[in-house]
């Protein structure tokens, strides 16, 4: 019998994997570029797919799961991503690659957001940020797989190997999903959500919408950017490290991200959601700064926790729209969130790929601090303008009125 446990513990692992494909790129892009003749712009772009199908699909998924819920409407999408990993893993070009990535986008777009529209039901409202916080922080540890374990298998068995293997652990969960897991708690009834587009006219006619999507565009869309490709290339061009060494600065950062995660929720709760965003985005635009001044591995190595915790906290702004919205319309209105949460995320890891790829490489494909100190300070400056614009968010309280 599905429990509140089972619920949670579900969901958890398919979020691992979720944010283990998001983030796999980032040590495997060397490998990659060398291998297929991929440039800057080619990498950024077949990387970022993964998000730009994630958020073509949000808007379809919110009024699937208000009214279908996530117990089949998630496995149902993780069956793409299934797919889209084996093509992944046979690639010979960029096309396949391509085409490969989007499809494991498609896979993984209905995990969180299934993960809470499921929590909204078997939840009481009090407990719903510190559990949001937790399903992301336990779940992000998929990014530490992603990190120096996947640089020695990377090693020892090559970068097809994993999405081999990947592709069956999707199949897997998917099914746990739908065995071990329930739309609502026993005894209470599922409440059917209309598809109505009045509901989506509602989210996005309210100004509140508008300064938390803003806002998560650029904190989600760095954060995922920078940890799930372009600090790869970073530690490989400007410091000219070893994969095992990125591999070790890369935990480092995803630690950071799995501690700001889940501490997340513990401190919306007791300091207040929008004081938790405001206070994390801060440190985040000045870790971005840091690392762009090309600094010495050890303060790399600090600014990327930092980096990653900061980021983490800003996490926050995708369980806000549960405290703004009615219960009956979370789904829309959390993907709608979701939608530029990803997008961002597609835009800035493309931007960032032409950025850089705009200056001279050398002779090793290697590209020079100062494309990467322009890229960091156009997501810096971005996110800092965006967080003016979410200010009036801190007089609100956690409802945002």
């Amino acid at each position: 019998m599905p429990s509140r446990s089972s619920v949670f513990t579900i969901f958890t692992a398919a979020y691992f994997l979720s944010y283990f494909f998001r983030s796999a790129n980032a040590v495997i892009a060397p490998d990659l570029a060398l291998e297929l003749g991929l440039s800057a712009a080619e990498l950024g772009l077949m990387t970022s797919l993964f998000f730009a199908a994630f958020a073509a699909v949000q808007i379809p998924l919110g009024m699937a799961l208000d009214r279908y819920g996530p117990r089949y409407v998630t496995p149902l999408l993780m069956l793409a991503g299934a797919v889209g990993s084996m093509l992944f893993a046979g690639a010979r070009g960029f096309p396949e690659l391509a085409f490969g990535r989007a499809l494991i986008g498609v896979g993984m777009a209905g995990i969180l957001m299934g993960a809470l529209k499921a929590f909204s039901q078997w939840f009481p409202p009090h407990r719903y940020s510190t559990l949001s916080g937790l399903l992301v922080g336990l779940g992000s540890a998929g990014a530490l797989a992603a990190a120096t374990p996947l640089a020695v298998l990377n090693e020892v068995t090559g970068w097809r190997w994993v999405f081999v293997v990947g592709a069956i652990a999707i199949v897997g969960v998917g099914l746990a999903i739908v065995a071990g897991t329930r739309n609502t708690p026993p005894g209470q009834s599922w409440p059917v959500a209309k598809i109505d587009l009045g509901a989506l006219r509602t989210v996005f006619g309210d100004l509140r919408f508008w300064r938390i999507a803003l806002l998560v565009f650029f904190t989600n869309g760095t954060l995922l950017a920078f940890q799930g490709l372009w600090a790869g290339p970073y530690l490989n061009d400007v410091l000219q490290v070893d994969a095992i060494v990125r591999g070790n600065v890369l935990l480092a950062l995803s630690l950071g991200v799995t501690a700001g995660f889940l501490t997340s929720g513990w401190l919306a709760d007791r300091v207040g959601l929008p004081q938790t965003v405001i206070g994390g985005t801060f440190v985040f635009v000045v870790a971005q700064l840091a690392l762009a001044l090309h600094p010495p591995l050890w303060v790399v190595v600090a600014a990327s926790l930092f980096f990653g915790i900061s980021g983490g906290w800003t996490i926050m702004l995708l369980a806000q729209p549960r405290l703004v919205f009615p219960l009956a319309i979370t789904g829309q209105a959390t993907t709608a969130t979701n939608v530029f949460a990803i997008g961002g995320t597609f835009v800035i890891q493309w931007l960032m790929g032409l950025i850089i790829g705009a200056f001279p490489a050398d002779s090793l494909g290697r590209y020079p601090a100062w494309a990467y100190l322009a890229a960091l300070l156009c997501t810096a400056s971005g996110t800092l303008v965006m967080l003016l614009w979410y200010l009036p968010m801190w007089r609100a309280g956690s409802s945002g009125e």
